[in-house]
């Protein structure tokens, strides 16, 4: 189930084109749209083949396995993260059109983290009778980066939105740091580089599968962000210094989050497949550029005229 930059573009994210002029001119979707494009992308964790994917995991060397436990903890955990943390924003619909779309969202990172379980659990044979328990055992293999943003900083902007749901400035703190950071900064550039790696090696078939199909929701959930980050922060001075400002603060943890366990972040540490840190944080703030072009809120304050 490929998808080419093309296609991606036309769910709306501006993140997969080539150019930031392309990101610029591209037309982003509405949530009325993309609820109709959810419809049209049903799929169920449940149907995914395993079979191939167990005989390639007792085949994979210590090393190995290491660096895909990593991987797979970090993606495992964030999709209970993102799923449980959620609610403040379908609270904070602004149209029908919004709230529909907003609890296909919430559906979807569910379905991520159930792909996720079957994936330790038949694949990997992690033990324990509840997900609750996998997760526990999982959480070893985060870095502190990755518990200062999902469990302080997501956690700390849902609970702001919780408590008032018309506060536009905690919306557009909730949206920056989940759909800007988490899930298009961070989730689709692992997703990208362990995808084409275990494709590249001809591994894992069922994971890939499921994998892609996740990357899919998520740039579905990436240009409602956009969309709507370019209809409050893209046309309000104040609110675009406030994302700004968000992206700038939380940049260097995000960073932090995509370097595995024991690699010196201060060197040249590499990511699962063998791909360079030079690489990886290339094709993040790539992505992360692009959107935010679209948005018209760029990292770096325009001058304004004398």
């Amino acid at each position: 189930m490929a998808l080419t930059l093309d296609a991606l573009a036309l769910q709306g994210d501006p993140g997969t084109l080539q150019t930031e002029q392309q990101a610029a001119d591209l037309k982003l979707m509405t949530p009325r749209e993309l609820y109709l494009l959810w419809e049209r992308q049903h799929w169920a964790s449940q149907d995914i083949d395993f079979s191939k994917d167990k005989e390639d995991w007792k085949k994979l060397s210590g090393h190995e396995k290491d660096q895909a436990i990593w991987g797979m903890a970090a993606f495992y955990i964030g999709e209970e993260r993102v799923t449980t943390q959620f609610s403040g924003l379908v609270m904070s619909y602004d149209d029908e059109d919004e709230a529909s779309f907003l609890a296909t969202q919430q559906v979807d990172e569910a379905r991520h983290m159930q792909f996720f379980d079957r994936f330790h659990r038949e694949v990997m044979e992690l033990d324990g009778e509840l997900l609750t328990a996998r997760l526990n055992e999982m959480r070893r293999h985060v870095n502190g980066a990755f518990v200062t943003l999902f469990d302080e900083v997501l956690r700390d902007a849902e609970r702001r939105l919780v408590a008032n749901p018309r506060d536009i400035e905690a919306k557009v703190d909730f949206v920056t740091v989940y759909h800007m950071i988490i899930e298009g900064t961070l989730a689709l550039t692992g997703q990208n580089f362990m995808t084409e790696y275990y494709e590249r090696e001809n591994i894992l078939p069922g994971f890939v599968e499921g994998f892609k199909k996740v990357a899919r929701d998520e740039h579905r959930h990436v240009a409602y962000g956009t969309w709507y980050l370019k209809e409050t922060a893209g046309k309000n001075p104040a609110l675009a210094a406030r994302m700004r400002s968000t992206l700038i603060e939380l940049l260097p943890v995000t960073a932090g989050v995509l370097i595995p366990l024991g690699q010196d972040p201060e060197g040249d540490w590499t990511f699962i497949g063998g791909y360079g840190a030079e690489e990886v944080n290339e094709f993040a703030f790539q992505c992360l550029t692009r959107r935010l072009k679209a948005i018209g809120v760029p990292l770096q304050a325009e001058a304004i005229p004398a």
